[in-house]
């Protein structure tokens, strides 16, 4: 059977919520193939890789929503300053400062994700749901103008135990919900971003507003 990108995306998009929005994650995959879920009315990409959004995004439609949902090095954050419109991975207050950085050099605000560490394993980034709540209550917050906080971000475990990652996911939910609760001014907290091709129904089960999907949609990476 030949993987249809469009029927594939199409029949994600049908059985979502409507509150749900839809990242099709575009590692490893041709500009050919990101081109068939254009084509197909989608605009929501992601990239675990800056250097490899950088080179689609010179190729590509101009009203694409480029989100970097990998690991981000703060050298590198100059690179999609740009252009990109959600950053999942922030995990640092030195990171959040050098998108400020960039983004102002740029004339523009960049919508950023806190990537909170849900997952037991070592190889997740992330941070605590209290560091999250001491970032966000810090004084230098406010002074971030180019920068505005619109969500957490979560990466469940890599098992099979289904009970775990639900507990992982609503984990993610409560802190979202805590950190809601500060009111801080320059965070417009709205996104829950949780949940791949292996889980995403269960994720928005427990409260996820965005899902990351790749294989689903494109077929396994080509590694």
């Amino acid at each position: 059977m030949i993987m249809n990108i469009q029927e594939n995306l199409n029949h994600i998009k049908s059985t979502l919520p409507e509150h749900v929005t839809l990242v099709a994650v575009t590692k490893t995959k041709s500009v050919d193939e990101i081109m068939e879920a254009y084509n197909a009315g989608h605009r929501i990409f992601g990239e675990n890789k800056i250097q490899e959004m950088v080179e689609k995004e010179v190729q590509m439609p101009k009203d694409i929503e480029w989100h970097m949902i990998g690991n981000v090095q703060r050298n590198k954050v100059k690179h999609m300053a740009h252009f990109v419109s959600l950053i999942h991975g922030v995990d640092s207050l030195r990171l959040l400062r050098e998108i400020d950085k960039q983004a102002k050099i740029n004339e523009r605000t960049i919508n950023c994700l806190l990537q909170i560490k849900i997952a037991e394993e070592d190889s997740k980034f992330g941070m605590s749901s209290k560091e999250a709540q001491e970032i966000l209550q810090s004084s230098e917050i406010s002074e971030l103008k180019n920068v505005c906080i619109v969500g957490v971000m979560g990466m469940a475990t890599f098992t099979d135990d289904q009970k775990q990652i639900e507990q992982e996911f609503k984990k993610l939910k409560s802190t979202f919900d805590e950190l809601k609760a500060l009111n801080i001014e320059n965070c417009k907290l709205q996104t829950i971003s949780m949940g791949m091709s292996g889980d995403y129904e269960m994720a928005i089960d427990c409260g996820s507003t965005m899902i990351r999907v790749g294989s689903r949609i494109f077929g396994e990476r080509n590694y």
